[in-house]
């Protein structure tokens, strides 16, 4: 076990500690903090009964439980965790600040205390998929890697076993990153669009939360920035060590680009490498030739270009993207969950198609603007099923782009995600993709978007 963490390990004996939200983050730190001897409140706005299992968990784990509405009322502790999910400048967590207390969070303890390389992507969208490319070359080159964050697993419970030699490869959101003053070794910027505007006070808070990756890095760093969006770009200033940039429109000094002949090449001190063409890689659309120039640019002098081109050739993709999920009557129909934005629906579902398609839309307001999409859906959807507190807004932007006709798509509202696949079901003919993007994130109908496409699949599957 590295010294560090060894020390700050032994110094939880006695600590009083509160963790804020008993989720996936932070539930699994329980066993970690007990057995060093630390005295831990597990603390949550659901009660018992709406937490379950998770509840019974936290208990049988060691941990004194807090409910309700003032769970965080009167706190007697020394160290709080957040859960990413909490609003960093919230006024409990301000008052807490005040009072001496340390608020902090998992990754940010993970960060202070991993004694190996870190890779750290973030991004509007794209993010979870080129984490997930990366983790892959290097587990190709033979790397022992952990893989988590946002991406579905805390790693500070893993820190006792990780060595030096070893890389963490890790997710980041904007609510992990506002609060975060240590960045990763290797910093990935896939792109950033409005996002989380429900949350964050602004734009400017959302991005501000985002270069956090890069601002406290060294000299001996690197920072990949996607050249071709223009916000990423605009961190370049701001980068203390190395700099690669990707594109998939035009040549880069250093990093990874798609020539046009849809070569992928790696650029470096003049020095021009072939990798693959894009056909080679397995999963389809351009926002995906993105993730790979992202995840290239991360691992380059890491791992070999034989097994770059080896995961490109047989990596599947991760679920709830693009997700193939049966074919009915003729009709493909696809889960791509993920897209909780209209730019993920824009670059992912409906950049992949040549014919116009049938999608289902819809979902929580995260306050975003939907303008553009209308006029894309009009270009490339048959119709378009609409759902959720989104429904109106995305409608309008159909109603009201420059190249609607009347019927061109047709337009039908549902209420629910039954309704939904009942109506494509009923609508689609022999031929047709059916394909659930909603543009709109979950949480008026469902826990997260996991949650939203299974139930997707299982109705498709019930067809």
């Amino acid at each position: 076990m590295d010294t560090r963490t060894e020390f700050f390990l032994n110094g939880l004996k006695g600590k009083r500690i509160a963790l804020c939200g008993i989720g996936r983050s932070n539930l699994p730190l329980i066993g970690l903090f007990t057995k060093y001897g630390a005295v831990v409140t597990a603390c949550d706005r659901r009660t018992e009964e709406q937490l379950g299992e998770m509840a019974e968990q936290a208990v049988s784990k060691g941990a004194k439980l807090s409910l309700g509405e003032g769970y965080l009322d009167g706190l007697d502790v020394d160290i709080v965790f957040r859960t990413p999910g909490m609003r960093y400048y919230m006024d409990e967590l301000t008052a807490m600040r005040e009072r001496g207390i340390a608020v902090t969070s998992e990754m940010e303890v993970f960060f202070d205390l991993c004694p190996c390389k870190i890779i750290a992507v973030t991004g509007s969208d794209g993010k979870t998929t080129t984490t997930t490319v990366i983790s892959e070359f290097l587990k190709a080159e033979g790397k022992t890697v952990h893989l988590g964050g946002n991406i579905g697993k805390p790693l500070l419970p893993e820190i006792e076993t990780i060595s030096k030699d070893d890389f963490a490869v890790v997710e980041l959101s904007s609510f992990q990153l506002i609060s975060m003053r240590r960045s990763p070794d290797v910093a990935v910027v896939t792109n950033l669009a409005p996002n989380h505007l429900d949350i964050h006070k602004d734009m400017q808070e959302y991005i501000d939360s985002k270069k956090n990756i890069i601002l406290h890095q060294n000299a001996f760093s690197r920072s990949v920035l996607n050249l071709d969006n223009d916000i990423s770009n605009s961190f370049s200033t701001d980068v203390r060590g190395t700099l690669f940039k990707f594109s998939r429109r035009e040549k880069v000094g250093n990093g990874a680009y798609m020539n046009e002949n849809g070569d992928l090449m790696f650029s470096l001190n003049g020095e021009e490498t072939y990798i693959m063409n894009k056909s080679e890689i397995k999963i389809p659309g351009l926002h995906n030739v993105e993730n790979y120039l992202a995840a290239i640019s991360a691992v380059w002098g890491d791992v070999s270009v034989e097994n770059i081109v080896a995961v490109a050739k047989n990596f599947g993709g991760v679920a709830h993207r693009n997700e193939f999920v049966r074919e009915v009557n003729g009709v493909k129909y696809y889960n791509d969950s993920i897209a909780s934005s209209p730019t993920r629906t824009a670059l992912g579902t409906l950049s992949l198609y040549d014919e116009k398609i049938i999608v289902i839309l819809g979902g929580y307001d995260k306050h975003l603007d939907y303008t553009d999409l209308g006029k894309l859906i009009t270009e490339k959807v048959k119709t378009a099923i609409i759902m959720g507190a989104t429904g109106p807004k995305i409608e309008k932007a159909i109603l009201e782009a420059e190249n609607y006709s009347e019927g061109n798509p047709r337009i039908i509202k549902v209420r629910n995600m039954e309704e939904a696949v009942n109506a494509a079901f009923e609508c689609a003919v022999k031929g047709d993709i059916v394909s659930m993007s909603p543009a709109s994130a979950s949480f008026d109908l469902y826990k997260n978007f996991e949650e939203r496409g299974e139930h997707f699949k299982s109705l498709v599957n019930d067809l």
